[in-house]
This record gives structure tokens, C-alpha cells and sequence, in this order.
């Protein structure tokens, strides 16, 4: 079992990963604008940290836009391929 409250991993992998694409413009006005990055291609990132995440990566972690989301997170799925390579990424278990 993978929790992703006590990961965050794949939120903190890529600044080139949070991005829109299947959104419609209805879902990309909910979210937040400080956390839209500056060309509105995705969610902004500190370094590859989403800028909604917070906590601490494979301690406790949340997201800030949870409900509101992109496709792209909301298609990560515990234990997927994109999960388990993000979890290798920061060194984390993956079995």
C-alpha cells in the first residue's frame, strides 16, 4: 500500500510533469493563480516541487488544490509507474 500523504514524491519529481493539458478552461480558472506557473502551462514549481505541495517529502505531505487539481495529478496513481519512479527518484521504497 502507498500513501500519498506520506509521500509526496510524485508531486516533487519534474517542474515538467505538472502540466495542463486535458483541462478545460472552467477547471484552470478554479485553481489558484499563485499556483499557475508564469507562462500558464502548469502548475508552478520551486525547483521541481509543485508549489501547491506542502509537508515534507516521504514524511507528511499535502495538497494545497486537492479538489481542484489537474488531470495530470489526479491520473498518478498509487503504486502506477509515474508513482514508483518518483518514489525511486527521492529514495524512497518501492516494494
Amino acid at each position: 500500500m502507498f500513501d500519498c500523504q506520506s509521500c509526496g514524491a510524485c508531486c516533487s519529481y519534474s517542474a515538467d510533469w505538472p502540466r495542463f493539458s486535458t483541462e478545460d478552461d472552467e477547471q484552470l480558472d478554479r485553481i489558484p493563480k499563485k499556483f499557475v506557473s508564469v507562462d500558464l502551462s502548469g502548475m508552478r514549481c520551486e525547483g521541481v516541487r509543485c508549489s501547491a505541495l506542502s509537508g515534507e517529502v516521504g514524511k507528511h505531505t499535502a495538497c494545497g488544490i486537492y479538489d481542484l487539481r489537474p488531470d495530470v495529478c489526479r491520473a498518478c496513481m498509487p503504486g502506477g509507474d509515474d508513482c514508483l519512479m518518483a518514489r525511486a527518484a527521492h529514495g524512497l521504497a518501492v516494494s
